[in-house]
């Protein structure tokens, strides 16, 4: 009985590890995507990336609902099926609606193929929550909480890398230069596979046990709010901070190497931008590595310490300071901007595992609450873009580093747990 309950529990684990892929996929196609609609409308960059993330304000409460009424499983297959839709819509904006303009922004005519895209981008941000929302809490469970918990969740972590990886650099390839002639249809083939992976994932995820916590549970009452925990409140905005930290730096960076305009630009954006993502998948892969001896709180103190370094050296080294990459030169600053998903690899877990330490019964409405703050990842990085335009990409990682400055906070002071005395059973 102990043996087969051991190999339900390591099932239940890699299918997480497997969701937990799958968001990335998704997320990060934003940034590139950006790259193609940028050319022809400047002002919406960051759209779709803003309204990808926008879909988390909305479902993130319901999302913390669902666990408890649908349990994980059939929320994670509800996510799946909502994702096959919002890539479907992204698709259709490549074969539909252009020439057909629906009003003016800034002076230029906005067709209906953009609309359609920036729909398909927030039904996407629905999936991407619930998925979330199912994957974090779960993941902490199955690890029993505490550095385990944070263990399981930077394992996952490690598979989210890898897939965010994929996604810039086959764009990347697919585009190479972006041009006025570039459009959907040229990633098309991206949005075939994810439609596809998301089927293969519904099947095997309807096949496999997943241990349900809350599935034919009473709703638990809570006499206080998950935010009358301190080290909860102060996580949430952390989680806000993180999120547009960990978007805005290989989005800016994509930008502004596309922004160079030489032929094969946008690939080679595409690759650094790719870079930072693999950064991040070494590592998460070391934290998960060593999660289980070195506290959260410690690795959290150093990450944000060091990326808050880099982005310094970024900042001041001069853009004239260079490296050939196929036959062009680069600015050396675009490496230590990049090395920066080594530091951003763990916050993620690491926030999520101390702000819900210790809350018990509060653990899926915190959940909850923490997904609607995944919003930060659509408006910082269209803050971060704002500044970008006035004062220059690079400036505009000071944005960055005061978002650093509060995680470091955070991993200091404000992760203890001050509230003790709230009954969380």
């Amino acid at each position: 009985m102990t043996q087969e309950k051991n190999n339900s529990k390591l099932i239940a684990i890699i299918t997480m590890c497997f969701i937990f892929a799958m968001i990335s996929f998704v997320t990060n196609m934003g940034a590139p995507f950006g790259n193609i609609w940028g050319f022809t409308y400047p002002f919406a960059k960051a759209w779709g990336n803003l309204m990808n993330f926008a879909a988390y304000l909305f479902m993130g409460i319901p999302a913390g609902k669902m666990l408890i009424k649908y349990g994980y499983k059939k929320t994670a297959l509800i996510a799946l099926i909502v994702g096959i839709v919002g890539l479907a819509f992204q698709y259709i904006s490549s074969i539909a609606g252009d020439g057909t303009y629906v009003f003016t922004y800034d002076g230029i005519p906005v067709a209906l193929n953009l609309i359609i895209y920036l729909l398909g981008a927030f039904i996407c941000g629905f999936c991407v929550c619930m998925l979330n929302t199912v994957v974090n809490p779960m993941l902490n469970l199955l690890g029993g909480g505490g550095n385990k918990g944070n263990q399981l969740i930077q394992i996952g972590g490690t598979m989210n890398s890898l897939t965010a990886f994929l996604t810039p650099f086959l764009t990347g390839v697919l585009v190479g230069t972006v041009t006025k002639d570039t459009s959907m249809t040229d990633v098309s083939p991206l949005l075939f596979i994810g439609m596809a992976v998301f089927a293969i994932s519904f099947v095997i995820i309807s096949r496999v046990e997943i241990p349900e916590p809350t599935l034919g549970k009473e709703q638990p009452k809570y006499e206080r709010s998950p935010l009358a925990f301190r080290h909860c409140l102060l996580g949430v905005i952390a989680i806000f901070f993180y999120v547009g930290i960990e978007i805005g730096i290989p989005m800016e960076l994509n930008f502004y190497i596309t922004d160079l305009g030489f032929e094969g630009s946008a690939a080679i954006g595409g690759t650094l931008a790719a870079a930072y993502w693999v950064m991040m998948m070494i590592g998460r892969a070391t934290s998960s590595a060593i999660s289980g001896k070195v506290s959260t709180a410690l690795q959290l103190t150093i990450v944000s310490s060091v990326a808050i370094g880099l982005l310094l050296i970024a900042i001041f080294m001069p853009e004239s300071v260079t490296f050939s990459f196929n036959g062009h030169d680069i600015p050396v600053k675009t490496i230590f901007i990049a090395l920066c998903g080594l530091c951003t690899s763990i916050m993620w877990g690491g926030i999520f595992n101390l702000s819900v330490e210790g809350l018990g019964k509060y653990t899926e409405a915190a959940s909850g609450i923490f997904m609607m703050m995944v919003v930060g990842g659509g408006i910082m990085p269209l803050i971060q873009e704002t500044i970008a335009k006035s004062a220059g990409p690079i400036a505009s990682y000071w944005l960055i580093i005061a978002m650093l400055a509060y995680i470091l906070f955070y991993a200091l002071i404000g992760s203890k747990n001050v509230n003790k005395d709230i009954k969380v059973d």
